[in-house]
């Protein structure tokens, strides 16, 4: 080949060697994958503004200067400000009782500790603030919005030499945040985990690339070899935004029941369904999302007032182990993940796929 398939604008934008961004809720995923040559975003949306500061400080004395970025989700439609008490008292009793239904069906155990949900940056714009002023003083890298636009941040953030990407669903909200100025999209396909739109990859992906004036595009939503990064960025993305294919690695915090359901599982073990937060999202078959389906459930909540009737549900579940309960935000992609391998393996096997496959594709040796 000419040149490196692999060396693309964002990898030139961060200086670093491969175009896989990790997203992982684990500090240890991090640190691996960014050592590794790749570049990770830690999701930092159930912490206090105090646990961001010293995951963060944490994470720089393990990987020195090297880049990375942190996701927040920053939804408008959530309440302003708003307690707990005052933003469970809006929930109808009648989503309470369906609710109630399942945990006496399935014997659903209560939750061990304070539920983390409760520090939520999702629950008002109040609690994302504080999170957002964190990653400002710290000057992170990359702030990378999960949900919401983050036009409002974006002279804050550029003022400290932040780069701003945002994650869409849709074009129109792609055309939206380039015209705001973010510096780059993740544009996520109906095939990821967790919050997602329902366009497919394969749509989402060029759309998004042929109005992005330049900047770059990261392609999202079941990318979990090396053959769906090669496709990526024949589509003209400039790298893939990876979940689903972390939560099974050595370094992962992820319960070990969780990570052989993933290990076993395929794209038909999973739902896609507005009952976890009241945003469709795509996770794991669990008892929660199966009764929520039936014709009789009442209509999922809007956020954030789903999330916190579906919160007891999902921890009382992990807190007690109860596999036959429990959920985990997974693609369409799983089918891929087989084994429990050290992060930078993974990093390397996705590398040598991909460029086998350019190879495969060019007829060079």
């Amino acid at each position: 080949m000419a040149k490196n398939p692999l060396h693309t604008p964002f990898c030139e934008m961060f200086g670093i060697e491969y175009p896989i961004i990790a997203f992982t809720h684990c500090k240890d995923v991090v640190v691996a994958v960014t050592n590794a040559g790749g570049f990770s975003v830690l999701g930092e949306a159930m912490h206090t503004p105090d646990e961001i500061a010293a995951d963060l400080k944490w994470i720089r004395d393990r990987i020195g200067t090297k880049p990375f970025g942190v996701d927040l989700v920053l939804p408008a439609s959530v309440p302003p400000a708003g307690g707990l008490d005052e933003l469970k008292s809006k929930i109808p009793q009648g989503h309470r009782d369906y609710a109630d239904m399942i945990h006496k069906k399935y014997d659903v155990p209560e939750p061990k500790g304070k539920e983390a949900l409760h520090q939520w940056g999702g629950l008002n714009q109040q609690m994302a603030r504080a999170q957002l002023e964190v990653l400002l003083e710290e000057r992170v890298p990359l702030l990378a919005s999960g949900l919401g636009n983050p036009a409002f941040i974006l002279d804050a953030a550029h003022a400290r030499g932040i780069k701003v990407f945002g994650l869409v669903g849709k074009t129109r909200q792609a055309k939206r945040e380039i015209e705001a100025g973010v510096d780059g999209i993740i544009a996520q396909g109906f095939d990821a985990a967790g919050h997602t739109g329902e366009m497919g990859t394969f749509s989402i992906v060029p759309e998004v690339v042929s109005i992005a004036q330049g900047k770059p595009v990261i392609a999202a939503g079941g990318v979990t070899t090396g053959r769906h990064l090669a496709a990526a960025l024949c589509l003209g993305a400039a790298g893939v935004w990876t979940g689903t294919l972390w939560l099974a690695s050595r370094e992962s915090d992820v319960d070990m029941i969780i990570k052989e359901r993933l290990i076993a599982s395929t794209a038909e073990d999973t739902d896609f369904s507005k009952s976890i937060s009241g945003m469709t999202m795509r996770v794991l078959k669990c008892p929660w999302t199966t009764e929520w389906k039936k014709p009789e459930a009442p209509a999922p909540l809007p956020a954030p007032y789903q999330m916190l009737l579906s919160s007891p549900y999902i921890q009382g579940a992990n807190d007690n182990r109860r596999g036959d309960l429990m959920t985990e935000a997974a693609g369409q992609g799983v089918s891929f993940v087989t084994a429990m391998k050290p992060a930078r393996q993974i990093v390397m096997d996705v590398v040598d796929e991909a460029l086998t496959t350019f190879e495969n594709l060019t007829g060079d040796d």
